[in-house]
């Protein structure tokens, strides 16, 4: 019988059952001479043969069986036998319900056990197997979504989405998660294994570690490390992986993070202050190794550096990185006078957040006047016809309704500069903001280089950091810098996971973390924390916005040999992929069994 939705697959309509058993009854008739067919009350509630499964009220006898009183129950049309079975019985009376239908209409006459008359006792076991076999066969839970049925029913019946099993759906596994170009203040991984390797290294490990990162030799390691502690070749990788180059350097100052740090440079000794000749030597030494570093990323020995003012930062990397077939900065925030001091000097750059969402206004426009019928564009065009004289009115200085008073001649109206500003306000509301980020291109980041070198802006003229110059950060050596390590220390703490306390190691890296040395430093705690590990990710809040996506950006990325730069080859792989993060960067990464998942 048909099916129909918010019924249950058991449940039969009294009009239903009323056409079965006359039909049922016609069919008796026909075929029959014994009396046993009908009911001998012939009434209409006791007439004809029930259907399979139907009996009635509870307890009692089915229909055509023998009562020791004589008498038969009146029938509920209601009651159900497939009631009290479970949905996986159901389906199993609801096909052979349909199966010996079907089998009736073929064969002709039945008893009233359901087999067809004439049938031996061999002959009606073996049609039983047949159906027993038929229901395991139905019931089968293979790698199929469908069920298997060799009954006369040509249609498989689609398996219910409890039959398939969770087993059968296996989770994807996601080797790498997306590179992130903003600069890390902090690390915190955690793992049920201990992390009690990755400090205090032996001598010999340190000056190892320290040897094979400057001349770019990296060792591999097996799917899982046994032992971490007493594996001297991944102590020597971690402590390689600790390196980058600073310039300048001063001991007794943090120079990073740079923007709102004034109360770290409070109280510390700083004789460049009042001393001119030594604020020149400072910056005759820095433009030495901001051009070396230039240099090196045109070569593409070096693969991006950072700038950090105590206005701004700016990012530049090597051709190829970040899908970009060309040498690429990003710089942010920025202000309005910046912007314009960069064109002055014939600097062209984009605004990449200010253009998508211009862009996506644009289509989202575009979508609802193809949405619109004749009256709503009419409707618009008022409304556009409206705003556009209020957009004159606003050139005129918003004082046209003076003249329906009379009094236009004798109020002053706003000057030429004043209005200008006025259009100028959208313009100015960007400025230290993310959407202000900067995008420079090709060769106009040579001539941003020569700008920041005469940007007289660019050092603090007053405050805490007055004459000290920016610091620039970078993965490889370059001419004037000083090599440093982040400083990595490991605790083992106990967290409360329902009402059990478990063991959990903790270690912490803090300093300014560099993409290549976020990816090398996950990349070995794959393998000695056998693929269980969490970390938690402290952002320098500017350079969030460094992961903005350029529209020119290639996917795939362009094949140009960046081998010699000086990183790992998996995450050269890694910083090549266009960055999917937007405005926003990591701020959790988790493996579990070998497959990453992240939160930004």
């Amino acid at each position: 019988m048909s099916q129909q939705a918010g019924y249950s697959p058991s449940f039969k309509r009294p009009a239903e059952i009323m056409r079965m058993r006359r039909k049922r009854a016609r069919s008796d008739a026909g075929v029959c001479s014994s009396p046993v067919g009908r009911d001998s009350t012939g009434s209409p509630g006791h007439g004809g043969s029930s259907p399979a499964g139907v009996r009635p009220f509870s307890p009692g006898p089915l229909f055509h069986s023998q009562s020791s009183s004589g008498g038969v129950k009146r029938r509920n049309p209601f009651a159900n036998i497939e009631n009290t079975f479970s949905p996986k019985k159901k389906f199993i009376i609801h096909n052979e319900e349909a199966e010996s239908t079907d089998e009736d209409r073929l064969k002709g006459p039945t008893d009233r056990r359901g087999e067809p008359e004439g049938l031996s006792f061999s002959a009606r076991l073996t049609a039983a197997e047949k159906r027993q076999h038929r229901k395991s066969l139905t019931f089968s839970e293979d790698d199929s979504p469908f069920e298997e049925d060799h009954g006369d029913v040509g249609t498989p019946l689609l398996k219910s989405p409890q039959a398939i099993t969770p087993a059968s759906i296996a989770p994807p596994v996601c080797t790498e998660y997306p590179a992130d170009w903003s600069l890390k203040t902090r690390l915190l991984f955690t793992s049920p294994i201990s992390l009690s390797w990755a400090e205090q290294p032996k001598a010999q490990e340190e000056a190892l570690g320290l040897s094979q990162h400057c001349r770019a030799q990296f060792t591999c390691f097996p799917h899982s490390v046994q032992d971490p502690k007493s594996c001297s070749e991944l102590r020597c990788a971690f402590q390689q992986s600790l390196v980058y180059w600073q310039h300048p350097s001063l001991s007794w100052i943090s120079l990073f993070p740079r923007i709102n740090a004034e109360r770290s440079f409070t109280g510390k000794n700083s004789p460049w202050t009042q001393d001119a000749a030594l604020q020149q030597s400072l910056m005759s030494e820095w433009s030495v190794s901001l051009s070396s570093l230039y240099g090196l990323l045109k070569a593409r020995l070096c693969p991006y550096f950072y700038l950090c003012s105590y206005q701004f930062t700016v990012l530049f990397r090597a051709a190829g990185l970040a899908g970009s077939s060309t040498i690429t900065a990003l710089m942010s925030p920025t202000t309005r006078g910046l912007r314009e001091a960069m064109k002055a000097e014939g600097i062209e750059f984009s605004l990449p957040l200010v253009e998508e969402e211009k862009k996506n206004t644009q289509k989202q426009k575009e979508e609802e006047d193809d949405d619109d019928d004749e009256e709503c564009s009419e409707q618009k065009r008022a409304a556009d016809h409206s705003a556009a004289e209020e957009e004159e009115d606003e050139e005129d200085g918003g004082l046209s309704w003076l003249k329906e008073m009379g009094v236009q001649d004798k109020i002053k109206k706003p000057d030429s500069i004043s209005i200008q500003l006025r259009k100028e306000g959208q313009t100015v509301a960007l400025d230290h903001k993310p959407e202000s980020v900067v995008c420079v291109e090709g060769t106009h980041t040579f001539t941003l280089i020569n700008f920041l070198i005469n940007c007289k802006s660019l050092v603090a003229a007053a405050g805490s950091q007055a004459g000290l110059p920016p610091t620039l950060l970078a993965p490889t050596a370059f001419r004037g810098s000083t090599m440093q390590t982040l400083k990595a220390r490991s605790v083992n703490v106990k967290t409360q996971v329902g009402s059990v306390y478990q063991n959990i190691s903790s270690l912490e890296v803090t300093g300014p973390v560099l993409p290549s040395s976020l990816h090398a430093i996950t990349a070995l705690l794959r393998p000695a924390q056998r693929g269980s590990f969490s970390a938690t990710l402290y952002t320098h809040t500017p350079t969030a916005v460094m992961n903005t996506r350029n529209a020119q950006m290639q996917c795939p990325p362009p094949s140009l040999d960046l081998s010699s730069c000086g990183l790992h080859p998996v995450s050269v792989q890694q910083l090549q992929q266009p960055p999917s993060l937007g405005k926003s960067s990591l701020t959790h990464i988790s493996m579990n069994n070998y497959s990453y998942t992240w939160r930004s």
